[in-house]
C-alpha cells in the first residue's frame, strides 16, 4: 500500500471515531432532565396562607 492511501484510511477512521463521540455526546445532553427550582414566590405565598389560617383559628 502507498502512504497516501494509509493515511487516508487512518484518517477516515479518526474522522468517524469523533463523529461518533460527537453524536453520543449530544444525545446525552438531550436526554438529561433538567429539574427547575421553585420561584421564592411560590413558597412564600403557601406560607402566608397557612399562617392567616391559624391567625382565623385564634
Amino acid at each position: 500500500m502507498s502512504t497516501y492511501t494509509i493515511v487516508i484510511i487512518v484518517m477516515v477512521v479518526v474522522v468517524a471515531i469523533v463523529l461518533l463521540l460527537s453524536l453520543f455526546t449530544i444525545s446525552k445532553g438531550y436526554a438529561y432532565k433538567h429539574e427547575v427550582d421553585p420561584l421564592p414566590g411560590e413558597n412564600s405565598t403557601e406560607d402566608d396562607n397557612q399562617e392567616e389560617i391559624e391567625e382565623e383559628e385564634k
